[in-house]
């Protein structure tokens, strides 16, 4: 039986619980560094040199036999059952990105393993970088600069551009994610109408986020711009679909910093390059397109690779937080923010 509730973090054997590091070596030097990793070892009981991408090792069997805490990252190998029966004394994993589905298992559940994940702090520069790119589009500042940069001459912006502007714009946010949340809340200052679909949001929710609640396809028919915030679940891939995007506005914009998956990419291809929609696209299928596809060099598309989550100095967040919840389990506290197994359906 998989328990509904997440168990909470047990006082520790000793004074300092025995740990490890299981992610790849690149993601320990990039995220465990600026003195994240001397904090850790003032916490725990692990070799900061030795870090875990492998399970089937002799050093790393020789460490999960004792350890009680997994710092896991970008690059650990799945926690499948095999692994757990080398970790006897494994009580809690916390996690120092987002997703955990790419190494908690069933099998992780099933033993009652206490996991938390960053994912809240990876939220915010996703977030940040959203509200910067709404902003953006709808002022069509990218259009008018290339228009500027080419043409070189004083332009009667306003009429070339007669929709462009923030002012009681329309943003339909897709899904009330952690980023999508975050979104809405960054989105309050702003002269902006916000509505929202999520199947899974309640009348109460919406009006405490401050949103209008609307159908999927009123969301793409009625927006000035779609945000979208959804997980990738067996439910929501290809969930933005041809249909959807066919309903939205002329000179409306897409943007997505989901999944690439989360989109029909063959018919936003189509809308954009036949240029009645705009896109601002972090994620793509696959992850880096094909030289000769027409995302690259449509006009009307801002493709970046990926980077809208923590990237270099923004990787810091991911360590404070995930120390500080170490810091609750050597202290027998609840982990702040911790993985709820029966939410994983709607979940990243």
């Amino acid at each position: 039986m998989i328990a509904s509730q997440p168990p909470q973090p047990q006082p520790p054997f000793g004074p300092r619980p025995r740990a490890a590091l299981a992610m790849a070596a690149r993601t320990a030097r990039q995220v465990l560094g600026s003195g994240a990793l001397d904090r850790l070892s003032a916490l725990l009981d692990l070799d900061p040199q030795l870090v875990l991408d492998d399970f089937t090792i002799p050093a790393a069997r020789r460490v999960l036999a004792d350890a009680e805490l997994l710092v896991t990252g970008w690059g650990c190998p799945p926690l499948d059952r095999r692994v757990l029966d080398a970790a006897p004394r494994l009580r809690a994993v916390v996690h120092t990105a987002g997703t955990v589905r790419h190494h908690i298992t069933d099998a992780c559940w099933e033993r009652g393993i206490a996991v938390s994940s960053a994912a809240a702090a990876n939220a915010v520069p996703v977030a940040e970088y959203t509200l910067a790119m709404i902003l953006l589009s709808n002022k069509r500042v990218l259009a008018m600069a290339r228009d500027y940069r080419t043409e070189r001459r004083t332009v009667d912006w306003s009429g070339r551009y007669p929709g462009a502007g923030n002012y009681r714009r329309t943003v339909g946010i897709l899904s009330a994610s952690e980023i999508g949340r975050r979104v809405i809340a960054l989105l309050e200052p702003y002269d902006l109408d916000v509505q929202l679909y999520d199947p899974y949001v309640t009348a109460q929710d919406a009006r405490e986020l401050g949103v209008r609640q609307v159908g999927l396809r009123e969301l793409f028919a009625t927006s000035d711009i779609v945000s979208v915030h959804t997980p990738l679940l067996p439910a929501t891939r290809g969930l933005v679909s041809r249909e959807l995007l066919a309903a939205m506005p002329d000179g409306a914009t897409l943007i997505n910093t989901a999944r690439g998956a989360v989109l029909d990419q063959a018919a936003l291809t189509d809308e954009v390059v036949a240029g009645r929609l705009h896109a601002v696209l972090d994620v793509t299928v696959p992850e880096v397109l094909p030289a000769e596809s027409p995302l690259y060099t449509c006009d009307n598309v801002l493709l970046t690779p990926h980077i809208a989550g923590s990237k270099s100095g923004e990787l810091r967040r991911l360590a404070d937080l995930a120390i500080g919840e170490v810091e609750n389990y050597v202290a027998g506290r609840e982990f702040a923010h911790p993985v709820l197994h029966d939410r994983l359906d709607r979940s990243a």
